[in-house]
C-alpha cells in the first residue's frame, strides 16, 4: 500500500503539472478535457486537490507506521500535521470539483460525500490527540487513510472495468464513460468498509 500510495501520488499528478490542460485535453489525456474549458476557479481547485491529496497520500503511509510513531514521536507530529492538512484541503478542493465532475448526478453525490467525510475524519483526529484520546485520534485516521487511498483505487478500478469491457469489444471512449459512472462510490466506499473491519479485528487499541 505504501508502494502503491507513493507512486500515485507522485505520477499521477506530474501530467497535469508538466503540461497544460489543453495539450492534455487534445492528446485525450484522461479527465482534462472536463476541465479545459472551466472557470478559473475550477481549474485552480483541480490543482490544489492534485497537489493536497498527493501530499496525503504520499506520507499517510509514513504515520502509520508504528516504530515510526515510537521512536520519532516528534516526526510524527510534524508530518501529521501536513497530512491532516493536505486531507482538509483536498477534501474542500474535491467538493468543489464534485460538482463538475464526469460522472454526473452520481458523481457529484460520490465525489462530494468522499471530499465531505475527508474533511472530517482528520479534524476529528485532529480532535482527539488534542485532548488526549490516542486510541480515538488512530481511528479517525485510519479511516482518513482509507479515504485517501481511493486515489489508489480510482485508477484501479478504472483499468479493471476499462480492461473488462475492452474484451468484449467496447470502444474506449465509451469504456471510460461506463467506468466512470461507477467509480464515484466504488473507489472509497470498500476502502472505509475494510478498515472498519481492520479496526474492530484490531479492538479498542485501533491499530497498530
Amino acid at each position: 500500500m505504501a508502494l502503491t500510495s507513493v507512486a500515485i501520488a507522485v505520477f499521477a499528478p506530474l501530467p497535469y503539472l508538466t503540461n497544460s490542460l489543453s495539450s492534455l485535453a487534445g492528446e485525450g489525456g484522461g479527465l482534462a478535457g472536463n476541465y479545459v474549458s472551466r472557470p478559473a476557479g475550477i481549474q485552480a481547485a483541480l490543482y490544489v486537490h492534485m497537489v493536497a491529496g498527493g501530499i496525503a497520500l504520499g506520507l499517510s503511509p509514513l504515520q502509520l507506521i508504528a516504530r515510526v510513531r515510537a521512536r520519532v514521536p516528534r516526526l510524527h507530529r510534524v508530518v501529521g500535521r501536513v497530512v491532516i492538512l493536505a486531507m482538509v484541503v483536498g477534501g474542500l478542493s474535491g467538493m468543489v470539483l464534485a460538482t463538475v465532475n464526469a460522472a454526473g448526478a452520481v458523481g457529484t453525490a460520490g465525489f462530494g460525500l468522499l471530499g465531505a467525510l475527508w474533511v472530517v475524519f482528520p479534524v476529528l483526529g485532529f480532535l482527539a490527540i488534542r485532548r488526549g484520546d490516542v486510541a480515538t485520534h488512530r481511528r479517525w485516521m485510519v479511516r482518513g487513510f482509507a479515504l485517501t487511498y481511493a486515489a489508489v483505487m480510482l485508477r484501479l478500478w478504472l483499468g479493471v472495468l476499462m480492461g473488462a469491457q475492452g474484451l468484449a469489444g467496447v470502444p474506449d471512449g465509451v469504456a471510460f464513460e461506463r467506468a466512470y459512472a461507477i467509480v464515484p462510490f466504488l473507489c472509497w466506499v470498500p476502502n472505509l468498509v475494510v478498515a472498519e473491519w481492520y479496526l474492530r479485528r484490531r479492538g479498542n487499541g485501533g491499530v497498530a
